[in-house]
């Protein structure tokens, strides 16, 4: 069988990101609902549902490209395995029209003289450069991540260029990350345009995209993730929902109906900002999105929501927050994890639960990992 997508970068190994770019893509879902059902062999599920497919290319909202090179000819890309700098601007996950910035962008830096930094000289200006696209505004936000200020003067000046060309770039800032290390973004953000943040739009729920707010990066399955999550709680009806890990509130606002009370935790205050002007746009009243820890924020309360989701990163929601859900123990909770293994891990201490309902979304094509949605509901004893 032949590969669906043919990537010019893996076949030459200066790329290595998609390892299983060569599998059919039918194949590589397989396989990913197969590991799922590995991981949950030992338990009991009501209702396994189809996984949700991805286009195989072109499905990406954003980029992350490292600026490499110097600044009469700047690369934007990684360094391959055998050290060589690569440019990523026609990577295949990107669509078209995103392509053709980053191209463009490469040229950019060279007009503006940007010079990249050097790892191994410690010196030089632009680390990376962050591009993220709204489909619902057909808008760009740009990020440049610097060493210092230094090279902003430049940067300003030569950015009419750049927007004579493409006027949809809503939104530009420079990100101050002077440390000497793989970090990829520092405290200090710098806008140079009046806008400062995104609108998207999933299912008729508006949702921002900052700087610094977590994002979905595949748009068309990150929509499916949400509505699915609405049909799944549409059915329970609930009259309270908490939201931890909320983000900019996308599980929550798709889940709250108006007479709904909704509170959203997050410990990004960006994020929360957006949350909140997301829903003063759906006109909801009963929502509490507050910027605080969320196993910290539960261990205050005393008393239980009808419904409690929750979408931790990679590592999960762990032994103490396990433990405070199944103290409140809650009617329903909704799950959405990028990491199989710790869900699985996090199931297994939340043994008041059943799982009703078990979904796979392929979120990250031509790898290892997917996201996964899981309603548990309390099981009677």
């Amino acid at each position: 069988m032949q590969a669906e997508v043919i990537c010019p970068h893996f076949q030459a190994q200066r790329c290595l990101s998609c390892r299983w770019i060569e599998q059919p893509y039918a194949m590589q879902l397989a396989a990913k609902q197969a590991e799922l059902k590995r991981l949950f062999a030992d338990c009991r599920v009501a209702e396994w549902c189809e996984p949700i497919a991805s286009p195989p290319q072109g499905f990406r909202n954003k980029a992350k490209m490292v600026a490499l090179g110097a600044a009469h000819a700047p690369i934007l890309g990684i360094v391959s395995p055998n050290g060589q700098a690569v440019s990523l601007t026609d990577c295949l996950l990107y669509p078209p029209p995103m392509q053709a910035l980053l191209k463009r962008l490469e040229h950019w830096i060279q007009q503006a003289g940007i010079p990249p930094y050097r790892v191994d000289k410690a010196k030089g200006e632009l680390k990376y450069i962050l591009l993220t696209h709204s489909q619902a505004q057909d808008a760009y936000m740009l990020r440049l991540v610097l060493r210092s200020e230094q090279a902003l003067a430049r940067i300003q000046a030569s950015l009419p260029l750049l927007l004579a060309d493409y006027p949809n770039i809503r939104v530009v800032s420079a990100n101050i990350q002077p440390i000497h290390m793989a970090v990829l973004e520092g405290e200090q953000e710098i806008f140079l345009t009046t806008e400062t943040r995104l609108l998207e739009e999933f299912n008729q729920v508006p949702l921002y995209i900052r700087p610094k707010s977590f994002f979905q990066t595949n748009p068309m399955i990150a929509a499916k993730l949400y509505q699915t999550a609405q049909t799944w709680t549409q059915s329970l009806a609930p009259n309270s929902i908490w939201d931890l890990f909320c983000g900019v509130g996308g599980f929550g606002l798709h889940c709250t109906q108006p007479d709904t009370a909704l509170t959203g935790i997050e410990i990004e205050a960006e994020a929360i900002a957006c949350a909140r002007a997301s829903a003063q746009i759906l006109g909801l009243k009963q929502i509490d999105f507050r910027a605080l820890d969320s196993h910290h924020w539960s261990e205050q309360s005393v008393a239980a929501p009808d419904l409690v989701i929750v979408n931790p990163p990679r590592r999960g929601l762990g032994v103490d927050l396990c433990a405070q859900l199944t103290l409140l123990n809650p009617p329903a909770i909704l799950y959405s994890s990028c990491n199989a293994l710790t869900l699985s891990q996090d199931l297994q201490a939340l043994k008041n639960y059943k799982i009703q309902r078990i979904q796979l979304f392929d979120m990250f094509v031509h790898t290892i990992h997917f996201e996964t949605l899981v309603l548990l509901l309390r099981a009677a004893f």
